[in-house]
Formats: structure tokens, sequence, C-alpha cells
């Protein structure tokens, strides 16, 4: 005869609920923490390699459009994707998928050779099949000058992160008592109406070039600060990147989203503000 307490095995039991005197599994914290890190990392990665990447300015190569501490997004569906689109390069994509070729003017990062491996970033100056060379300090290309056309100095203060040390003293300038660099501005306009803002601070060896002729599947990179920047106009084995595969280029700078001066303490939050440019925040491209 059965006891009265126990339920008879005919008799069904509430669904959902563990029958007597079975153990309950306790959830692992730990558990969900890390399902939660791997997940937040995979949207990062997918983030990262496929819409947006952040990118830092470390030398003053774009000056005057890029200052030393200056912080932008760089849009990765313009010109395809590859390897180098990915963060670190993996996995190792071949060549380019849905690519396009970028315009001449575009500002674009990308992953420089085996010599001289990591991010840089450049504009771009010529195209497959374009010929390229600087004579006199004047862009010409396809044969022709790009006009260059004289513009106000462009003044940048001396700071933390733009020192003295950056500043020939022939630039060195004092304005409302402040330390300033002072540089020769002009502005190139290419064909078809694209224009920006360059420094030309004297004759140097970067102002006469050989003739550049860019083969199929390059791009010749040239920066804003044309006495100051290792670009296409240099091999690769006197320190600069020569003509720049299309599949090394990961991205289009699109907007700044923060600068700093280079000022602050990390320990003193108070100077994260003082230290920010704030008129810069926001400027695209």
């Amino acid at each position: 005869m059965a006891d009265q307490d126990t339920p008879p095995d005919d008799i069904p039991q509430p669904i959902g609920k563990a029958p007597a005197g079975a153990p309950v599994k306790k959830k692992s914290e730990t558990g969900d923490t890390m399902r939660f890190l791997v997940k937040l990392a995979i949207i990062v990665w997918l983030f990262r390699s496929f819409l947006f990447a952040p990118f830092s300015i470390p030398s003053e190569s774009m000056l005057p459009r890029l200052l030393i501490g200056d912080y932008l997004f760089v849009s990765k569906w313009n010109y395809g994707y590859s390897r180098w689109s990915l963060p670190f390069g993996f996995p190792p994509i071949p060549g380019r998928v849905f690519g396009n070729a970028p315009a001449r003017g575009d500002t674009v990062v990308f992953r420089g050779p085996p010599a001289n491996d990591h991010d840089v970033i450049k504009r771009v100056i010529g195209l497959p099949g374009d010929t390229v060379q600087m004579r006199g300090g004047v862009l010409i290309l396809n044969g022709k000058p790009v006009p260059k056309d004289h513009l106000p100095d462009f003044i940048v203060p001396l700071t933390p992160n733009y020192g003295a040390d950056k500043c020939q003293p022939q630039f060195q300038d004092v304005q409302n008592g402040k330390q300033i660099c002072r540089y020769p501005r002009f502005r190139e306009t290419l064909p078809g109406g694209r224009s920006y803002e360059v420094l030309d601070m004297g004759q140097t060896i970067a102002d006469d070039t050989e003739l550049f002729t860019v083969p199929a599947g390059h791009v010749f990179l040239m920066g804003d600060n044309r006495d100051n920047s290792e670009d296409s106009r240099f091999s690769q084995a006197s320190g600069g990147f020569g003509y720049v595969p299309m599949e090394n280029i990961e991205g289009k700078a699109v907007v700044i989203f923060w600068s700093t001066d280079g000022s602050a303490n990390w320990f003193l939050p108070w100077t994260w503000i003082t230290a920010t440019r704030w008129s810069r925040i926001g400027g695209g491209f």
C-alpha cells in the first residue's frame, strides 16, 4: 500500500519544477560574465572590422589638417575589405572583397610594408595610371601643375605633445604671450575641384622628385606637411612607403571625435577637460 504522503505515479507533476528531492542547479556568475565578455568582444570585433575603427595621430606629417593628439574614426566599407581591415590583420583575407578605388584627395589609413609595419594616415594623390612628380615644391599630376594658392600662415601652439623640438627655430614665434609655431600654408586644388591645405617650409629634397607612374592595384600617397612626411615619394629602402597596394588600405578618415594637447594627467580628471581641444571635435574630411 502506497504512503499517503507520496503522490501516485500517474498524477502529472507541474512543468518546469524539479522532482522532489532533486538537486537545484545554481547559475555560475563567473560563467555568465565570461559569456558576456565573449559576446562583447565579438561585437567590438565586428564593429571595428566592418563599420568604424578609432585612429590616433602620432606625428606632424598631416599638418595642417591633423594635429598630434587628434583622435578620429575611420570608416571601413568605402574601399572594400582586406586582411588589414581586420584588427591585427587576422584572419588574413587574400586580396580585397567588394573593392573600390579611393578618390584623389581622400585621407586614408593604411598598413605600411613589412619594414614599416604599422598603421599610417596620408592623402591619396595618384591613382593607377597617373603620373606624379614634385618640381620646385609644385605637385605635377599627369603632366599638369596642381594649382597652389598662398594662404595666411598656419599657427599651432607649442604644447606638451607638440614641443619646441618639433618646430625649427625660424618658425617659432610668440602670440598673445604664448609660444607658437608659424608655418607657410597653401591650398592645392586637384582636377575635379577637390582642395585641401598643405604646408611648405622651404626647399627640401622632397620638393624635387623623379617622375612616378602609379602601377595597377596601387595608389600614390603624400602627407600634407610636404617637407616633413615619409610617403610615396620615398622608397621603402629610404624609409618611405613607395606605391601602396590597394589591399593595404584600411579605411577612410571621416570625423575627429576627440583631441588633446597632451597636458592631461590621467590621475587628475579635471585636467582631461582643460587639455581637450574642443574646437577640433566634430571636424570632418
